[in-house]
């Protein structure tokens, strides 16, 4: 073979060498890892395997899977069903609530001691409804409503505590842990201290206005207007919608105030108590301007953001919108009207009105929790002059002040925000930061829009301190410049009056701690995910209403329950219109109709709950038996309720909108007529 026979046989054949040589190299090269399967997490256990937490699935399923715990979102590696968690133990221990993709929520306690394996104790979630039950059901029956309440909180701490039958050593401490953990969790907030804090001083206030004869004089003044029953009863209600700027402000300030007046007129107690708790919170909620405005701002903004198809709209206009449907409060409001006109009363609210215009008895003299030491033994001192200025100045302070404070602090939150979104404003006055509102699309609108965000971005706890410490040292000054009492006098007044605050704080104190258990056990949880199931676009009024009501009277928390259901029923309402295919104005309407009934059933539910820090704070201004109170108040809260759940679900079932609403409203009105001509029975004058 010639020598170039060979090399033209060699260029031949090596493409097909390189081709082989490639071939040959990809099939021994090793294969692509695997891409690890996506494991959605339906159901699941805790348990424990050789000193590790571990999370089981009912099927052998290995791969990646995301799940939370307390809220937090993790990612676990399954393998074979069974995936380890990285979670501290101790051997107190403390409670775990996972919460599945798939919607499964289960409670665990886990514990661990050195040495030993770990104990996990699934706490079933219907559990977390006893302490709230175990309070109120104490309460209501025995009418004692401090000791309910500390049974409610360590039947709670019990059940946090993983319900650990198996020692009486260190494990069972729970009875300790009701003080230990509860009580001194609820002082160590920061908003409950101040609440208690302003509570103290209008009680000082009021101890001193007592003593220099200015709330004899007011009641001299107020004479002229309220000279009958029935018309003290309406000034009371006048005075608690025009404090509509806070709930606590309103109710201390009234209560306060017109129970020397309805007293003369042998009111009882349980009225005044009805008439301040229900124009609190009510008015409260609906008003355009209130320190509640910036929470269901918050709520609303947050619910809408990532809602599809949503045509659009400011929290502060679709909150504006939405009060069309607020039937509760509104209906609330013409309701005591309606008693008032009528002069009737029935249920425990007509035994209590009888015994008060019959024996002059305005409470109730066994079982005091609220009345005993009350503001009684501060009878003007001897030759005090009776000007009813001693006490309107240091009231009107009060008010005023509360006023001032919200907006100092408004428009310093304020501020805080447009820097924060990148907003230039000149400089922090006032002048500057309304400008600068102009330029925030979540800030700009109308005069009453900006002073609504205004004011919902204040600190209506720190407003309240400046204005109850400016109201005493008002009431000290106007005593001691008309030299009606010394000023050691004057102090010792003032600590009489914080003492007959003292009952309903611990009252208040008691009703914070359980609120604490009922938080850390998942009430609202259970109660949410065990009716959020039943999903029909025009039953979701209804549902949200009943969902809203129990977790607020479970709870005792309006605001809380806020929190819990607006994030929840905003979207599943749009979704579900959105999949059912109904038309975007009607779902506007329905969403519109569901923000205003998770606020109106919250307020519902807190009139109706021993529980509720603002139904307390209404037995302590008008120093009446709470339990009393709760009693008398609860039928005519059932009352309104019934008629706004109709209301609400009947509103958008027949269009929704303006007309429609106020037409439910004004046959609402004749059916309350209605029944209180039928139940109710004249209270002698």
């Amino acid at each position: 073979m010639k020598i170039w026979h060979l090399v033209l046989i060699l260029l031949l054949c090596t493409p097909f060498a390189k081709n082989f040589a490639q071939t040959d190299s990809t099939l021994i090269s090793p294969p692509p890892a695997p891409t690890p399967e996506a494991v959605v997490v339906e159901d699941f256990q805790l348990k424990h395997n050789n000193d590790q937490l571990m999370v089981v699935l009912p099927e052998s399923l290995s791969g990646n899977g995301d799940m939370e715990l307390n809220g937090e979102s993790i990612e676990l590696d399954f393998n074979n069903g069974q995936a380890v968690v990285d979670w501290p133990a101790d051997p107190k221990g403390g409670l775990i609530l996972g919460t599945s993709p798939g919607g499964y929520h289960h409670l665990y306690h886990v514990s661990a001691k050195p040495g030993e394996s770990s104990r996990v104790k699934r706490i079933p979630l219907w559990l977390s409804l006893i302490p709230p039950l175990v309070a109120i059901i104490l309460a209501l029956v025995f009418k004692e409503v401090i000791i309910s309440l500390f049974l409610g909180v360590w039947s709670g701490a019990f059940i946090a505590g993983g319900m650990r039958f198996e020692s009486f050593g260190y494990y069972f401490k729970s009875i300790w842990d009701v003080v230990e953990t509860y009580v001194i969790g609820a002082l160590a907030d920061s908003d409950h201290l101040a609440v208690i804090v302003f509570s103290l001083m209008i009680g000082g206030m009021v101890a001193v206005i007592s003593r220099n004869g200015g709330m004899k004089g007011v009641v001299m003044s107020l004479s002229k207007y309220a000279t009958t029953p029935k018309s003290s009863q309406f000034v009371t209600w006048l005075l608690g919608v025009a404090i509509f700027f806070d709930d606590y402000a309103n109710t201390l300030i009234v209560g306060n105030t017109m129970r020397s007046v309805t007293d003369r007129f042998k009111i009882s107690r349980e009225k005044l108590a009805y008439i301040v708790d229900s124009t609190a919170a009510p008015v409260s909620a609906v008003a355009f301007i209130t320190t509640w405005i910036g929470a269901e701002l918050g709520y609303i903004g947050d619910g809408i953001t990532d809602l599809e198809n949503f045509p659009g709209g400011t929290p502060y206009a679709i909150f504006i919108s939405s009060l069309k449907y607020s039937f509760y409060p509104i209906l609330t409001l013409i309701f005591i009207l309606l008693l008032i006109r009528s002069n009737k009363d029935y249920g425990p609210m007509l035994a209590a009105e009888k015994r008060a215009r019959k024996t002059g008895e305005v409470y109730r003299k066994t079982g005091e929790l609220t009345s005993e030491g009350g503001m009684e033994d501060l009878e003007p001192v001897a030759g005090a002059p009776l000007k009813w200025t001693n006490a309107f100045i240091p009231v009107l302070s009060v008010i005023l002040m509360t006023i001032f404070g919200l907006l100092v602090t408004g428009f310093d939150g304020t501020y805080g925000g447009l820097v924060d979104n990148g907003v230039n404003v000149a400089s922090m006055s006032w002048g500057d930061i309304w400008t600068g509102m102009n330029n925030d699309p979540s800030t700009s609108g109308s005069f009453f829009m900006k002073l609504g965000v205004l004011i919902g971005n204040s600190n209506s706890y720190t407003a309240l301190i400046w204005a109850s410490l400016t109201g005493l040292i008002l009431a000290i000054l106007l005593t001691l410049k008309d030299r009606i009492m010394k000023l050691e006098d004057a102090m010792n007044t003032v600590v009489a009056g914080f003492k007959t605050m003292l009952p309903a704080l611990i009252i208040l104190t008691l009703a914070w701690s359980l609120a604490i258990t009922t938080d850390e056990l998942n009430t609202a949880t259970f109660l949410s995910s065990s009716l959020q199931d039943s999903l029909n676009p025009y039953a979701m009024p209804i549902l949200v209403f009943i969902l809203a009501a129990l977790i607020a009277f479970s709870t005792g928390s309006s605001w809380s329950t806020m929190a819990i259901l607006y994030p929840i029923a905003i979207p599943t309402t749009w979704a579900i219109c959105m999949a059912q295919g109904i038309e975007t104005d009607i779902s506007m309407e329905l969403l519109l109709n569901v923000i205003a009934v998770v606020l109106a059933a919250s307020v519902l539910g807190d009139h109706c709950s021993p529980i509720s820090d603002t139904t307390i704070l209404s037995s302590l201004a008008s120093e009446c038996n709470h339990i009393d109170h709760v009693r008398t108040q609860m039928p005519y809260a059932l009352t309104v309720g019934v008629i706004s759940l109709l209301c609400n679900g009947l509103s958008t079932l027949l269009g929704g909108g303006w007309l429609i609403s106020f037409i439910l409203m004004a046959g609402s009105v004749a059916i309350f007529w209605l029944v209180i001509n039928r139940l109710g029975t004249s209270v002698d004058e």
